[in-house]
């Protein structure tokens, strides 16, 4: 999906936190649609079970939200081999270096996330926002 976006996990955890600061940007981008992995449940489920103390029954009503409203990619070699070459370049840390494949082979053109060098662009299509600035 050429032009689409893909959100960062610090997205969707803002999204989660009614009230913050940050949430009604998050919901923004969450309402309007776009593209995550699995890599990116996995984390917000880390999140919501130990720093937001969700229950299990929350936070598996959240993932279940999340993933109607959003196109979710799998996990694969393809996206993990380009992870190892983008975080060896980059410097970035493997877990980000992940998040950045995922959105490069979706076809994806803007990465929404506050934990990266915002403006960064990669492979000369995939910019990096952070919506929060």
């Amino acid at each position: 999906m050429p032009g689409a976006s893909f959100l960062d996990t610090n997205v969707l955890v803002y999204f989660a936190i009614q009230g913050s600061p940050r949430s009604h940007r998050a919901a923004e981008l969450v309402e309007t649609g776009g593209t995550i992995n699995v890599q990116v449940l996995n984390e917000f489920t880390n999140v919501a079970r130990g720093k937001m103390r969700m229950t299990w029954e929350e936070t598996i009503e959240t993932l279940q939200f999340l993933r109607e409203l959003l196109e979710v990619e799998p996990l694969t070699v393809e996206v993990h081999e380009r992870a190892l070459m983008l975080a060896e370049r980059h410097n970035f840390q493997i877990y980000d270096a992940m998040i950045v494949a995922a959105a490069i082979e979706a076809g994806c053109s803007t990465l929404y996330s506050e934990d990266m060098h915002h403006g960064l662009l990669l492979e000369g299509r995939l910019r990096i926002v952070n919506p929060f600035t």
